[in-house]
Protein backbone atom coordinates (compact mmCIF):
# COMPACT_ATOMS: atom_id res chain seq x y z
CA UNK A 1 0.00 0.00 0.00
CA UNK A 2 1.37 3.40 -1.01
CA UNK A 3 -1.52 5.86 -1.25
CA UNK A 4 -4.44 6.32 1.15
CA UNK A 5 -7.11 8.96 1.68
CA UNK A 6 -9.17 10.16 4.63
CA UNK A 7 -12.53 11.94 4.77
CA UNK A 8 -14.90 13.20 7.44
CA UNK A 9 -18.61 12.88 6.86
CA UNK A 10 -21.95 13.70 8.45
CA UNK A 11 -22.28 15.90 11.53
CA UNK A 12 -18.99 17.30 12.78
CA UNK A 13 -17.76 16.11 16.17
CA UNK A 14 -15.04 17.57 18.42
CA UNK A 15 -12.03 15.28 18.06
CA UNK A 16 -12.41 14.61 14.34
CA UNK A 17 -9.32 16.71 13.64
CA UNK A 18 -7.31 14.63 16.10
CA UNK A 19 -8.33 11.51 14.17
CA UNK A 20 -7.38 13.09 10.80
CA UNK A 21 -4.04 14.18 12.23
CA UNK A 22 -3.33 10.65 13.48
CA UNK A 23 -4.28 9.09 10.14
CA UNK A 24 -1.98 11.48 8.26
CA UNK A 25 1.03 11.20 10.53
CA UNK A 26 0.87 7.44 11.08
CA UNK A 27 0.32 6.98 7.35
CA UNK A 28 3.34 9.10 6.50
CA UNK A 29 5.34 7.17 9.07
CA UNK A 30 4.57 4.06 6.99
CA UNK A 31 5.98 5.86 3.94
CA UNK A 32 2.54 6.23 2.37
CA UNK A 33 1.18 9.24 0.54
CA UNK A 34 -1.88 10.56 2.34
CA UNK A 35 -4.67 12.59 0.75
CA UNK A 36 -7.50 14.46 2.42
CA UNK A 37 -10.91 14.45 0.74
CA UNK A 38 -12.69 17.72 1.37
CA UNK A 39 -16.43 17.99 2.06
CA UNK A 40 -17.11 14.31 2.72
CA UNK A 41 -18.73 12.06 0.13
CA UNK A 42 -19.72 15.06 -1.98
CA UNK A 43 -16.04 15.94 -2.27
CA UNK A 44 -15.17 12.33 -3.05
CA UNK A 45 -17.55 12.30 -6.02
CA UNK A 46 -16.26 15.70 -7.15
CA UNK A 47 -12.63 14.58 -6.89
CA UNK A 48 -11.81 17.19 -4.24
CA UNK A 49 -8.53 15.58 -3.07
CA UNK A 50 -5.58 17.38 -1.47
CA UNK A 51 -2.18 15.92 -0.54
CA UNK A 52 -1.44 16.20 3.18
CA UNK A 53 1.97 16.46 4.79
CA UNK A 54 3.15 16.60 8.38
CA UNK A 55 2.78 20.38 8.66
CA UNK A 56 -0.65 20.40 7.00
CA UNK A 57 -2.13 18.79 10.11
CA UNK A 58 -0.10 20.81 12.59
CA UNK A 59 -2.11 22.91 15.04
CA UNK A 60 -5.46 21.23 14.35
CA UNK A 61 -5.72 18.83 17.30
CA UNK A 62 -7.21 21.52 19.56
CA UNK A 63 -9.70 22.75 16.97
CA UNK A 64 -13.33 21.71 16.97
CA UNK A 65 -15.17 20.64 13.83
CA UNK A 66 -13.27 19.17 10.90
CA UNK A 67 -10.71 21.09 8.88
CA UNK A 68 -11.46 18.81 5.89
CA UNK A 69 -15.07 19.94 5.92
CA UNK A 70 -18.22 17.84 5.77
CA UNK A 71 -21.33 17.85 3.60
CA UNK A 72 -24.45 15.81 2.92
CA UNK A 73 -24.55 14.03 -0.43
CA UNK A 74 -27.81 12.66 -1.77
CA UNK A 75 -25.98 11.71 -4.99
CA UNK A 76 -23.68 9.31 -3.13
CA UNK A 77 -26.72 7.32 -2.01
CA UNK A 78 -27.54 6.49 -5.63
CA UNK A 79 -25.95 3.67 -7.62
CA UNK A 80 -24.47 6.13 -10.10
CA UNK A 81 -23.09 8.30 -7.28
CA UNK A 82 -21.42 5.30 -5.67
CA UNK A 83 -19.83 4.38 -9.00
CA UNK A 84 -18.48 7.92 -9.36
CA UNK A 85 -16.98 7.74 -5.87
CA UNK A 86 -15.28 4.42 -6.56
CA UNK A 87 -13.99 5.73 -9.90
CA UNK A 88 -12.56 8.85 -8.25
CA UNK A 89 -10.53 6.67 -5.87
CA UNK A 90 -9.26 4.33 -8.59
CA UNK A 91 -8.30 7.20 -10.90
CA UNK A 92 -6.01 8.54 -8.16
CA UNK A 93 -4.61 5.11 -7.30
CA UNK A 94 -5.97 5.31 -3.75
CA UNK A 95 -5.40 1.92 -2.16
CA UNK A 96 -7.06 2.54 1.19
CA UNK A 97 -9.73 4.89 2.57
CA UNK A 98 -10.45 6.00 6.15
CA UNK A 99 -14.00 7.27 6.79
CA UNK A 100 -14.53 9.25 10.01
CA UNK A 101 -18.19 9.65 10.98
CA UNK A 102 -21.36 8.16 12.41
CA UNK A 103 -24.15 5.87 11.21
CA UNK A 104 -24.76 7.42 7.80
CA UNK A 105 -21.05 7.78 7.13
CA UNK A 106 -20.32 4.17 8.01
CA UNK A 107 -23.25 2.99 5.89
CA UNK A 108 -21.49 4.74 3.03
CA UNK A 109 -18.18 3.16 4.03
CA UNK A 110 -19.80 -0.26 3.92
CA UNK A 111 -21.21 0.43 0.44
CA UNK A 112 -17.71 1.38 -0.76
CA UNK A 113 -16.30 -1.74 0.86
CA UNK A 114 -18.88 -3.88 -0.94
CA UNK A 115 -17.74 -2.24 -4.17
CA UNK A 116 -14.19 -3.43 -3.59
CA UNK A 117 -12.66 -0.38 -1.92
CA UNK A 118 -10.36 -1.15 1.06
CA UNK A 119 -12.12 0.90 3.76
CA UNK A 120 -11.69 1.35 7.50
CA UNK A 121 -14.21 3.40 9.47
CA UNK A 122 -13.56 5.55 12.54
CA UNK A 123 -16.38 5.92 15.09
CA UNK A 124 -17.32 9.60 15.41
CA UNK A 125 -20.71 11.01 16.45
CA UNK A 126 -21.85 13.06 19.44
CA UNK A 127 -25.05 10.96 19.63
CA UNK A 128 -23.07 7.85 20.69
CA UNK A 129 -25.57 5.63 18.88
CA UNK A 130 -23.09 3.89 16.59
CA UNK A 131 -22.65 0.16 17.03
CA UNK A 132 -19.12 -1.20 17.32
CA UNK A 133 -17.89 1.38 19.82
CA UNK A 134 -18.77 1.88 23.46
CA UNK A 135 -18.16 5.60 23.08
CA UNK A 136 -17.47 7.68 20.00
CA UNK A 137 -15.43 10.76 19.14
CA UNK A 138 -17.16 13.95 20.26
CA UNK A 139 -19.42 12.54 22.97
CA UNK A 140 -17.33 13.67 25.93
CA UNK A 141 -17.01 17.23 24.65
CA UNK A 142 -20.72 17.53 23.85
CA UNK A 143 -21.64 16.22 27.30
CA UNK A 144 -19.33 18.64 29.05
CA UNK A 145 -20.75 21.59 27.10
CA UNK A 146 -24.29 20.56 28.05
CA UNK A 147 -23.26 20.05 31.65
CA UNK A 148 -21.68 23.49 31.90
CA UNK A 149 -24.92 25.05 30.67
CA UNK A 150 -26.99 22.99 33.11
CA UNK A 151 -24.78 23.96 36.06
CA UNK A 152 -25.10 27.65 35.19
CA UNK A 153 -28.86 27.46 34.73
CA UNK A 154 -29.37 25.73 38.06
CA UNK A 155 -27.82 28.74 39.79
CA UNK A 156 -30.20 31.25 38.26
CA UNK A 157 -33.13 28.83 38.56
CA UNK A 158 -32.53 28.57 42.31
CA UNK A 159 -32.23 32.36 42.64
CA UNK A 160 -35.63 32.95 41.02
CA UNK A 161 -37.34 29.65 41.88
CA UNK A 162 -37.99 28.96 38.23
CA UNK A 163 -38.08 25.82 36.16
CA UNK A 164 -35.89 25.47 33.09
CA UNK A 165 -36.10 23.19 30.09
CA UNK A 166 -32.71 22.53 28.52
CA UNK A 167 -32.90 21.05 25.04
CA UNK A 168 -29.84 19.14 23.88
CA UNK A 169 -29.09 17.47 20.56
CA UNK A 170 -30.44 14.01 19.84
CA UNK A 171 -32.89 13.66 16.97
CA UNK A 172 -33.22 9.89 17.26
CA UNK A 173 -31.16 9.05 20.33
CA UNK A 174 -31.53 10.26 23.92
CA UNK A 175 -28.02 9.42 25.10
CA UNK A 176 -26.83 13.02 25.49
CA UNK A 177 -30.02 14.06 27.27
CA UNK A 178 -29.98 11.12 29.66
CA UNK A 179 -26.31 11.43 30.60
CA UNK A 180 -26.59 15.21 30.94
CA UNK A 181 -29.60 14.80 33.21
CA UNK A 182 -27.83 12.32 35.49
CA UNK A 183 -24.56 14.26 35.64
CA UNK A 184 -26.36 17.59 36.03
CA UNK A 185 -28.83 16.50 38.70
CA UNK A 186 -31.95 17.27 36.64
CA UNK A 187 -35.42 16.63 37.97
CA UNK A 188 -36.61 14.96 34.78
CA UNK A 189 -35.40 13.88 31.34
CA UNK A 190 -37.33 13.56 28.07
CA UNK A 191 -35.92 11.34 25.30
CA UNK A 192 -37.11 10.07 21.90
CA UNK A 193 -37.04 6.44 23.01
CA UNK A 194 -39.76 7.00 25.65
CA UNK A 195 -43.06 8.74 24.86
CA UNK A 196 -43.43 11.70 27.21
CA UNK A 197 -46.54 13.18 28.83
CA UNK A 198 -46.40 16.90 29.79
CA UNK A 199 -48.64 16.22 32.79
CA UNK A 200 -46.10 13.77 34.19
CA UNK A 201 -43.34 16.33 33.71
CA UNK A 202 -45.42 18.95 35.51
CA UNK A 203 -46.01 16.52 38.36
CA UNK A 204 -42.30 15.80 38.68
CA UNK A 205 -41.48 19.52 38.81
CA UNK A 206 -44.20 20.25 41.38
CA UNK A 207 -42.97 17.33 43.45
CA UNK A 208 -39.44 18.74 43.39
CA UNK A 209 -40.67 22.04 44.81
CA UNK A 210 -42.81 20.23 47.40
CA UNK A 211 -39.65 18.41 48.56
CA UNK A 212 -38.01 21.76 49.21
CA UNK A 213 -35.94 22.15 46.05
CA UNK A 214 -35.22 25.70 44.95
CA UNK A 215 -35.15 24.91 41.25
CA UNK A 216 -36.65 22.62 38.65
CA UNK A 217 -34.69 21.46 35.63
CA UNK A 218 -35.71 19.17 32.78
CA UNK A 219 -33.29 17.99 30.08
CA UNK A 220 -35.03 17.39 26.75
CA UNK A 221 -33.68 15.69 23.62
CA UNK A 222 -34.58 17.58 20.44
CA UNK A 223 -36.19 14.49 18.91
CA UNK A 224 -38.57 13.73 21.78
CA UNK A 225 -42.29 13.73 20.98
CA UNK A 226 -42.48 16.86 23.16
CA UNK A 227 -39.29 18.88 22.65
CA UNK A 228 -38.59 22.10 24.56
CA UNK A 229 -40.70 24.24 22.21
CA UNK A 230 -43.57 21.78 22.39
CA UNK A 231 -43.49 21.68 26.19
CA UNK A 232 -43.39 25.46 26.50
CA UNK A 233 -46.36 25.75 24.11
CA UNK A 234 -48.29 23.13 26.10
CA UNK A 235 -47.73 24.80 29.45
CA UNK A 236 -48.49 28.24 28.03
CA UNK A 237 -51.93 26.89 27.10
CA UNK A 238 -52.31 25.07 30.42
CA UNK A 239 -50.51 27.49 32.74
CA UNK A 240 -52.57 26.52 35.77
CA UNK A 241 -51.33 22.93 35.46
CA UNK A 242 -47.77 23.99 36.23
CA UNK A 243 -48.18 26.77 38.77
CA UNK A 244 -44.85 28.51 38.20
CA UNK A 245 -42.77 30.15 35.50
CA UNK A 246 -41.05 27.95 32.92
CA UNK A 247 -38.19 28.97 30.64
CA UNK A 248 -36.60 27.02 27.78
CA UNK A 249 -33.00 27.05 26.56
CA UNK A 250 -31.98 25.28 23.35
CA UNK A 251 -28.29 24.45 23.12
CA UNK A 252 -28.43 23.14 19.55
CA UNK A 253 -25.20 23.18 17.58
CA UNK A 254 -23.33 24.85 20.44
CA UNK A 255 -22.67 21.29 21.60
CA UNK A 256 -20.73 20.50 18.42
CA UNK A 257 -18.43 23.51 18.69
CA UNK A 258 -15.54 24.40 20.92
CA UNK A 259 -12.24 22.75 21.64
CA UNK A 260 -12.38 18.97 22.13
CA UNK A 261 -11.68 17.64 25.60
CA UNK A 262 -8.50 15.71 26.34
CA UNK A 263 -10.56 12.50 26.23
CA UNK A 264 -11.84 13.21 22.71
CA UNK A 265 -8.39 14.25 21.47
CA UNK A 266 -6.91 11.02 22.77
CA UNK A 267 -9.80 8.90 21.50
CA UNK A 268 -9.58 10.44 18.03
CA UNK A 269 -5.83 9.90 18.01
CA UNK A 270 -6.12 6.26 19.05
CA UNK A 271 -8.86 5.52 16.51
CA UNK A 272 -6.99 7.26 13.68
CA UNK A 273 -3.77 5.38 14.42
CA UNK A 274 -5.68 2.11 14.62
CA UNK A 275 -7.29 2.77 11.23
CA UNK A 276 -3.96 3.00 9.40
CA UNK A 277 -2.78 -0.03 11.34
CA UNK A 278 -5.73 -2.05 10.07
CA UNK A 279 -5.08 -0.91 6.51
CA UNK A 280 -1.45 -1.98 6.83
CA UNK A 281 -2.57 -5.40 8.11
CA UNK A 282 -5.07 -5.85 5.29
CA UNK A 283 -8.05 -5.70 7.67
CA UNK A 284 -10.63 -3.94 5.54
CA UNK A 285 -14.35 -3.34 5.94
CA UNK A 286 -14.08 -2.75 9.70
CA UNK A 287 -14.75 0.07 12.16
CA UNK A 288 -12.11 1.29 14.61
CA UNK A 289 -13.93 1.77 17.91
CA UNK A 290 -13.76 1.21 21.63
CA UNK A 291 -14.59 -2.40 22.51
CA UNK A 292 -14.46 -3.48 26.18
CA UNK A 293 -12.29 -0.50 26.98
CA UNK A 294 -9.74 -1.17 24.25
CA UNK A 295 -9.47 -0.02 20.64
CA UNK A 296 -10.77 -2.81 18.46
CA UNK A 297 -12.21 -3.61 15.04
CA UNK A 298 -15.83 -4.51 14.29
CA UNK A 299 -17.03 -5.52 10.80
CA UNK A 300 -18.93 -2.68 9.15
CA UNK A 301 -21.71 -5.13 8.26
CA UNK A 302 -22.36 -5.62 11.99
CA UNK A 303 -22.05 -1.91 12.73
CA UNK A 304 -24.75 -0.80 10.31
CA UNK A 305 -27.05 -3.73 11.11
CA UNK A 306 -27.15 -3.15 14.86
CA UNK A 307 -27.87 0.31 16.18
CA UNK A 308 -26.58 0.68 19.72
CA UNK A 309 -29.50 0.60 22.20
CA UNK A 310 -29.90 2.99 25.10
CA UNK A 311 -29.41 1.56 28.60
CA UNK A 312 -32.87 2.00 30.12
CA UNK A 313 -31.58 1.05 33.58
CA UNK A 314 -29.95 4.47 33.56
CA UNK A 315 -33.38 6.02 32.93
CA UNK A 316 -34.61 4.41 36.13
CA UNK A 317 -31.48 5.57 37.94
CA UNK A 318 -32.11 9.15 36.79
CA UNK A 319 -35.57 9.02 38.39
CA UNK A 320 -34.20 7.74 41.70
CA UNK A 321 -31.41 10.32 41.83
CA UNK A 322 -33.82 13.18 41.10
CA UNK A 323 -35.61 12.75 44.43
Amino acid sequence: MKRIAVLTSGGDAPGMNAAVRAVVRTGLDKNWQVFGIQHGYAGLIAGDFVALGLRDVGGIIQRGGTFLGSARSSEFKTEEGLKKAVRALYERDIEGLVVIGGNGSQTGAFALSQSGVPVVGVASTIDNDLGGSETTIGVDTALNIALEAIDRLKVTASSHQRAFLVEVMGRDCGYLALMSAIAGGAEAVVIPEVKSDPENIAAELRSAYDRGKQHGLVVVAEGANYNAEGLVRYFREHRQRLGFELRAITLGHVQRGGAPTAFDRLLGTRFGAAATGYLAEGRYGVLAGLVKGEVGATPLAEVIANKKPLDFQLMELAKVLAK
